[in-house]
Order: structure tokens, then C-alpha cells, then sequence
């Protein structure tokens, strides 16, 4: 079982969907679910904004195949962070 739930990949789909780095959110709603789960299991572990910004740069490196330059990976890993903090149970951290 995973340790998230529905809502939580829905949020998190609506923000990689917003942020949109190919451009094609409009047209393919789950083009970055490949993203969740692995986003999930970092903040769940505790993962930092720098440990979320350098996955999010890797993934528009050698998945999508574009230079993070101009996308800001480091502001999306910020509002990742942000979201999660907000809305995550106290317990629902690592260690707790």
C-alpha cells in the first residue's frame, strides 16, 4: 500500500500540471505522473527543497530531455515543499 492517498496525487498532479516545463498540460492531463510517486516517497522520507530541485532537474534532463534553464526547477521544488508542509498531518513526516 502506498503511503499516500488519492488526494495527495491529485494535488500534486495539479501542481507539476500548472508548472507545465514541455507545455502540454492543456491537452495531456498525466504527463507528469511519472513524477509522483517518486516526488511522494522523497517528501515522505523528509527530502529538503535542494533534494526536490535536483530530482525535478534530473527528470527535465534525462527524462524530458530539456535544459532546466528558463523552467526554475528550484522555484517548482519550493512550492512542492510548501504544498507539502501545508497539508500534511503533523505525524505524516519522516521519523514521526
Amino acid at each position: 500500500m502506498r503511503p499516500w492517498d488519492t488526494a495527495a496525487e491529485d494535488d500534486l498532479r495539479r501542481l507539476l500540471n500548472e508548472w507545465d516545463p514541455i507545455g502540454v498540460a492543456d491537452d495531456v492531463q498525466d504527463e507528469y505522473d511519472c513524477m509522483l510517486a517518486p516526488l511522494l516517497q522523497r517528501l515522505r522520507s523528509g527530502a529538503d527543497r535542494a533534494a526536490i530541485g535536483e530530482f525535478l532537474r534530473h527528470e527535465l534532463e534525462d527524462h524530458f530531455g530539456l535544459g532546466p534553464l528558463g523552467l526554475r526547477p528550484d522555484v517548482m521544488a519550493a512550492r512542492v515543499i510548501d504544498w507539502w508542509t501545508s497539508t500534511s498531518p503533523a505525524g505524516d513526516v519522516a521519523g514521526a
